[in-house]
């Protein structure tokens, strides 16, 4: 493993950790109580599992995902790819890192949140992340080699001195009521890691690990896919090692009756507010800068991912427009979301990832087995079908409570419904697909 190996895994773990991969994990562990172990297993294998697998599946094919979608269905293929780069991008993901940003960096040095400070930090926050994203040839250096190894520090330091000072206290009791066995604590936890949207932006992050391999000169005959496996064993553990290590902190961390009334009546962010205080009770008033500096950056390596990937896929798609145009347009129309708050971005896109999650998760799995087993195209496309057909009846199902028959589906109480059909849709696309034609994805 040289150092070009290290200098990707890192820039892939710091554009994968961002916003949500901070306030989650002590959110989901305060929640979780004396059932974390069981809620935050679920959690990796969705927040990192899901992802790795992602970037490996994408580098089975030259094309990636791109050329496979295309394949199963040109119009499916791009209605697909721009929904989860519009989700992972201005639509949800690039805001909440500036709204995430100013509420833990800022906020708790302000007596009160307005809306003048928030548009002056995300002045500077998108500004920051404009200039990084504006030549993505350079993207790699300035984020795997100068910004990340800050990230793992800060975040290293605020763990360690953490975990020390809360060894030897009992876990807090479950919040919620979903965490209140080993098997609902599970699964529980596995769907509260959609929300990291790393699943889903790994099919658009597996282009830029991909790419910046090759600017190493590394190529598909001198070992692309082994140094793309690598870089993303890499993250994937630096990932699980902060995830499990904040979720333990949540789980470990005793809030009164008054800060809980004081976070319900304020409408703050659980995960944010454990966060903030963890800090100021380890380091006192540097801490809460210590934390300021460890979400800045996180989220500012990510949005600067998600700008440059969001930019190219677009601009291969409408090339008449340039890279540096869907770069500004993106970053202003992510900045102009972000001054509605961290609250309103997080509460609009579950819906979304509901549906694109199930559809995402199915189609790497497919690919997978396709590397294996010669996969006929009826087999990608029905699964795909059904999955999509199934999400959004159970999106209109648990928002507007008009489908009551969805909650009769096999797994529904475990939100993963969507897993049989696509199962059946697999099978029963091989089988016709074997009758109709000889040709295969392999």
């Amino acid at each position: 493993m040289n150092k070009n190996t290290w200098v990707v895994g890192f820039m892939l773990f710091a554009i994968f950790f961002g916003a949500g991969n901070l306030i989650f994990p002590p959110n989901l562990g305060f929640a979780s109580g004396q059932f974390f172990w069981p809620a935050i297993v679920g959690f990796i294998l969705t927040g990192v599992g899901l992802p790795l697998l992602g970037i490996i599946v994408g580098s089975l094919d030259e094309s990636g995902y791109k050329g496979v979608l295309h394949r199963i269905n040109p119009v499916f293929g791009i209605l697909f790819l721009s929904a989860v780069y519009l989700t992972i991008g201005p639509l949800f993901a690039i805001p909440r890192t500036g709204a995430t940003s100013y509420e833990m960096a800022v906020l708790p040095f302000l007596k009160a949140p307005s809306a003048m400070s928030l548009l002056i930090f995300t002045i500077i926050f998108f500004g920051i992340t404009l200039w990084l994203a504006i030549n993505p040839s350079k993207m790699v250096d300035r984020v795997g080699a100068i910004l990340t190894p800050l990230l793992l520090i800060s975040i290293i330091a605020l763990v360690v001195v953490s975990i020390f000072l809360l060894t030897g206290t009992s876990p807090v009791k479950a919040q919620a009521d979903v965490y209140t066995n080993l098997n609902t604590s599970f699964f529980s936890g596995f769907t509260s890691g959609y929300q990291t949207m790393d699943a889903i932006a790994a099919i658009a992050f597996s282009v830029i690990v991909i790419n910046a391999i090759k600017d190493k000169g590394i190529t598909k005959e001198t070992g692309l896919f082994k140094q793309t496996v690598l870089a993303g064993i890499i993250a994937a553990i630096a990932l699980g090692f902060i995830y499990l290590t904040l979720g333990w902190i949540g789980s470990h961390y005793h809030l009164s009756a008054a800060q809980l009334s004081e976070i319900k009546k304020n409408e703050l962010d659980l995960g944010t507010y454990i966060l903030t205080h963890v800090a100021h009770d380890t380091f006192g008033t540097f801490g809460k800068l210590l934390i300021g500096i460890i979400v800045s950056l996180a989220c500012l390596t990510t949005s600067t991912g998600l700008v440059v990937a969001v930019s190219e896929y677009f601009n291969e798609i409408f090339p008449k427009i340039s890279y540096k145009t869907y770069a500004i347009a993106f970053t202003l129309f992510s900045f102009i979301l972000a001054n509605q708050g961290l609250k309103a971005v997080i509460e609009k896109s579950i819906p979304v990832l509901l549906i694109l999650y199930p559809i995402a998760m199915t189609l790497v799995l497919i690919m997978l087995v396709a590397k294996f087993v010669p996969t006929p195209l009826l087999a990608f496309q029905i699964p795909i079908i059904l999955v999509t057909i199934v999400s959004v009846l159970s999106v209109l199902s648990a928002e507007f409570n008009i489908l009551p028959f969805m909650n009769a589906l096999p797994l529904k109480a475990q939100s993963m419904e969507w897993l049989l059909f696509a199962v059946v849709g697999y099978l029963i696309g091989y089988v016709l697909g074997l009758r109709q034609t000889k040709i295969s994805y392999k």
